[in-house]
């Protein structure tokens, strides 16, 4: 049964500027790592950068590192939902076309990934075909389904394998093998290069990474869970979803207290490498996804409360371009800090980064802005669209 709410065609501004949020966290993260090249100067200019460096650096992973990307992925799996039910009030089916979406996101992920190692478009094509799969199950299988994918399956079989098997030990991380490579090129290499190893070892230095820390499977469960919240209306305000978002809030703080302490205590009673790891892996990701549900409950709240939210509205343009602001992102961070452009990371630490990041991301807001003053969709999100509806005779 398809639920068909409110205003089909308006836009939730609240999701715009969540989005907005999350894509600005992801931006200042990527700042202060130099976008995977990992390279600061040997001292500090000034003797308070010591500090001021560490406090940003662990208070900006400490709020945004895996939350702000679960945000975006959560959004991924709401906006098709939105688009899958449109659709089908409209008597089509979605899914081979949302097929055919996936493989042009794939391509895009290839442009994307021209410039930054650590591009995710790629690994959302992949996983999104969860969506195809199983987008008309039940309400309640689709959220046992995705607490199953957010439950880590493929780590607590690492963990039992490694506890029936004493004498096992977990291989080299391939990596820690393909970023090596990566940041060779990025430190020494010209932009031919730069983009040839990004296409090749880049790619399988993001993919990889994805595998071995635990993102792909909560990838698909985030997926799933955002089509869920979309089924369920949520993200529209009124009285009975203030009510289920200030719940949320107190089931994040309940995830999120206990297995941040797990993860920092199980190094403490448990020796063997390859249950450490799986563990680790399975408690940051839990208490990540509680934090993140933290975030997005609060903010909702915030949002819908406030008298006066003018100053959260602002970011809906930068929410509804985020596409468009990740690619440029990669695009402007590769210039900056890598070799083949201005090569940064040998003068800005971490406190110099965050400040350029937020010159950047202020920059980019007003882009946005100006833009869609005068287009309804950002440069991307409209070749993605166009392309999607190709052949179709839809006008676009």
């Amino acid at each position: 049964m398809v639920r068909k709410a409110p205003q089909q065609n308006v836009r939730i501004e609240s999701v715009d500027v969540l989005r907005g949020l999350a894509v600005m966290a992801i931006m200042l993260l990527h700042c202060i790592e130099h976008f995977n090249f990992y390279s600061n100067p040997e001292t500090p200019q000034f003797e308070w950068l010591n500090f001021t460096d560490k406090v940003i650096w662990d208070g900006l992973f400490f709020a945004f590192a895996g939350k702000a990307y679960a945000v975006f992925a959560l959004l991924f799996g709401f906006s098709f939902y939105i688009q899958d039910r449109n659709q089908r009030l409209r008597g089509n089916d979605f899914r081979l076309r949302f097929l055919w979406r996936l493989f042009l996101l794939l391509l895009i992920g290839q442009f994307n990934a021209m410039f930054f190692t650590g591009e995710i478009f790629t690994l959302y094509a992949l996983v999104g075909v969860v969506l195809v799969v199983f987008c008309r199950l039940k309400d309640k299988a689709l959220l046992v389904l995705a607490i199953f994918f957010l439950l880590q399956p493929m780590d607590w079989g690492k963990v039992m394998f490694a506890l029936f098997n004493t004498d096992y030990v977990a291989g080299k991380s391939l990596t820690s093998y393909y970023f090596g490579i990566a940041f060779e090129v990025q430190q020494n290499g010209n932009f031919i290069e730069t983009v040839k190893m990004n296409l090749w070892e880049g790619q399988l230095a993001s993919l990889t990474w994805a595998l071995e820390n635990a993102r792909v499977m909560q990838t698909a469960g985030l997926f799933l869970l955002g089509l869920y919240i979309g089924r369920k209306e949520y993200f529209l305000d009124n009285e009975s979803n203030r009510r289920v978002w200030l719940k949320a809030v107190g089931f994040g703080l309940l995830i999120f207290f206990p297995f941040y302490g797990l993860y920092n205590m199980i190094p403490d009673f448990v020796d063997r490498q390859a249950i450490i790891k799986p563990l680790l892996l399975i408690f940051k990701s839990w208490y990540n996804f509680g934090f993140m549900i933290m975030l997005v409950g609060a903010f909702l709240l915030v949002f819908h409360l406030s008298k006066d939210n003018s100053m959260l509205r602002r970011l809906s343009p930068y929410g509804k371009m985020s596409m468009s602001n990740y690619i440029g992102q990669s695009m402007i961070g590769s210039l900056l800090f890598y070799n083949w452009g201005f090569h940064l990371g040998r003068y800005l630490g971490t406190t110099f980064s965050f400040l350029l990041g937020i010159v950047l991301f202020l920059l980019q807001l007003g882009f946005c802005t100006w833009w869609l003053n005068r287009y309804p969709q950002g440069p991307f999100e409209r070749l993605w669209k166009k392309l999607t509806w190709i052949g179709s005779g839809r006008k676009i």
